[in-house]
């Protein structure tokens, strides 16, 4: 069966949040493909986004974009309130909104600092707790991915350019509470139906790393990664297949991160 007649999402409304392109796009329309409706979330335009979904040739799939920070609580809400008044449910949210500075150390301003933290951590904090309550609970059901990166997980992902050996420590820090975020929302929310998983990208081919050398020579599987490959593990933990799975950390890093 081709993905584009997959039906394992139909009648889910999902929401991916930084889906105006790269990871956040391919999500967006890997869920639709699946037959979820999808509400695309960004701070820049995602129109292309929902044309590419449209394209899907899914007539009874619904989608639509909004312009939205997610470091502001009552922006966050008001979308998901209308959301919910709209299309009836909220039944998957994908956080994957994020910004990363690639600095040092030393270099790392407190605005630096503060961008990074609020937009990767406190957005999902806040995302995540305006889906859960009162959507996913009145519900009785639900399922949410988080996106980290492997940075979260070994202290900043390599690069081969030795000027700019790691992405920076701000982003590493707020990937790493991502995981540890997700484990304890995993905790809180199993008994009311719902799950909470992350997945932790390595190297992956986006306008934002086509700067970047990757050591990909070095990881088992030598390729970069694509935005494809981290919208497939994000589908299968938001699918029926994935329902008894919930608190864990999915690795998308070609072995790049292996312990």
């Amino acid at each position: 069966m081709s993905k584009k007649m997959r039906q394992e999402l139909g009648g889910k409304v999902s929401v991916v949040t930084g889906a105006s392109g790269g990871i956040g796009r391919a999500i967006a329309i890997e869920l639709a493909s699946r037959g979820s409706d999808v509400l695309v979330l960004d701070v820049n335009d995602s129109s292309e986004t929902v044309a590419a979904i449209d394209g899907l040739g899914r007539g009874s799939v619904r989608s639509r974009s909004e312009i939205l920070d997610i470091r502001d609580r009552t922006a966050v809400q008001v979308s998901l309130d209308r959301l919910v008044a709209d299309w009836g449910s909220l039944d998957i949210l994908v956080n994957n909104a994020g910004t990363g500075a690639r600095v040092s150390l030393e270099h790392t301003t407190d605005e630096i600092w503060d961008q990074d933290i609020d937009t990767n951590l406190k957005g999902v904090f806040l995302m995540t707790q305006s889906a859960v309550y009162p959507h996913m609970v009145a519900a009785g059901s639900g399922a949410i991915v988080n996106i980290s990166s492997v940075s979260g997980i070994i202290g900043g992902a390599p690069s081969g350019d030795s000027r700019i050996a790691r992405s920076g420590p701000a982003y590493a820090a707020s990937k790493g509470g991502i995981i540890a975020f997700t484990r304890w929302v995993a905790k809180e929310v199993g008994p009311l139906g719902i799950t909470c998983n992350s997945v932790a990208p390595g190297p992956v081919a986006t306008r934002l790393t086509a700067s970047v050398a990757y050591p990909i020579d070095a990881q088992p599987i030598q390729r970069i990664g694509l935005p494809e490959d981290v919208a497939e593990a994000v589908a299968f933990l938001v699918s029926p297949g994935a329902s008894y799975i919930t608190g864990e950390t999915l690795k998308v890093c070609g072995g790049s991160a292996i312990s």
